[in-house]
């Protein structure tokens, strides 16, 4: 049996604050909702690390966490998924990431991150994460952005294949900080911010991709499109491949899913179409469920979904 692949993950962990309504307030208006609320694990990279560990894959994930009630819940889950914490690191004054999150009835989500201890997240951090001989690094923007880019550069010395989840898009963000990129991967929303290209059509998806292109060293661009699935981009040709149908419930994670996903099947395979129909198929279980970690599939639920659609 070959080995499973190694992914470090760098990212963001968070508290997700989950609130399901109707519709979300107008600036100043108050709205009494008869929907339901909870506090599940979530965070970018968290959802990532977790969403691989699940599919099969051996993660390493490397964040911080406050010393609070929180942070002691984060660190018992992920250790519950059998992911490597050795990496997780305690900060001593700032509380854990939390996100606010509310979901409309027709699945679409918005919002606001508190950061807290992911702001903290170092070079040092990342430096002795490295020395977990990861297959690839996965990283995304919801920790500082120096730390990105020194992930990226420590990560092409050591030869470490890097792939980019282009979200969120944050001011200061600078392409051309950035080394060799094994895959690029922005959502739908990412890649207009990054263009000023939106993407509604086969002809606007390459034009963002040769956007990209002659903005970063990237062998690959993988546009995320939601219910329409995903486009690739090789340098030479694109390709849309399009998702599964399934009924949106909620939205979150689903983007962060589809990325860990297609590194996963990327490592095992060396196809990224290949890892793209696979993400597809992992983005559209997780929109079927609530919350952002409880939405995971797992890798035998990923087998029966693809064979029975």
């Amino acid at each position: 049996m070959a080995p499973k692949p190694r992914i470090l993950a760098v990212g963001s962990t968070n508290t997700d604050f989950v609130a399901k309504v109707n519709v979300v307030p107008n600036a100043g208006e108050t709205i009494i909702s008869d929907g339901s609320y909870s506090f599940v694990p979530g965070g970018k990279g968290a959802n990532a690390a977790v969403a691989a560990a699940r599919l099969g894959a051996d993660v390493v994930f490397c964040a911080r966490i406050g010393n609070d009630s929180n942070g002691k819940m984060l660190r018992a889950t992920y250790e519950s998924e059998k992911i490597d914490t050795r990496y997780l690191t305690t900060d001593k004054s700032l509380p854990t990431g939390l996100a606010a999150i509310f979901v409309e009835s027709n699945g679409a989500n918005r919002i606001v991150v508190f950061p807290g201890a992911n702001s903290a997240l170092c070079r040092e951090d990342v430096e002795e994460a490295l020395t977990s001989y990861p297959d690839a690094l996965l990283v995304q923007f919801e920790i500082p952005l120096d730390t990105v880019y020194y992930s990226v550069e420590q990560a092409n010395k050591g030869n470490v294949p890097v792939i980019i989840d282009a979200g969120p898009i944050i001011p200061g963000l600078d392409l051309s900080k950035f080394g060799k990129i094994e895959i690029f991967s922005p959502n739908e929303s990412e890649a207009e911010a990054l263009t000023g290209i939106k993407p509604y059509d086969p002809e606007s998806y390459i034009r963002i991709c040769l956007d990209l292109y002659s903005k970063l060293d990237t062998k690959y661009v993988v546009l995320k499109l939601g219910h329409r699935g995903c486009y690739v981009y090789d340098g030479k040709m694109g390709i849309a491949i399009p998702s599964y149908y399934v009924t949106a419930v909620d939205t979150t994670a689903a983007g962060d899913a589809f990325t860990a996903a297609m590194t996963y099947e990327y490592l095992r395979s060396g196809d990224i179409k290949s890892a793209c129909r696979y993400a597809n198929a992992v983005g559209a279980l997780t929109v079927t469920k609530n919350g952002a970690l409880p939405s995971l599939p797992t890798e035998e639920q990923v087998i029966a979904f693809i064979r029975e659609n």
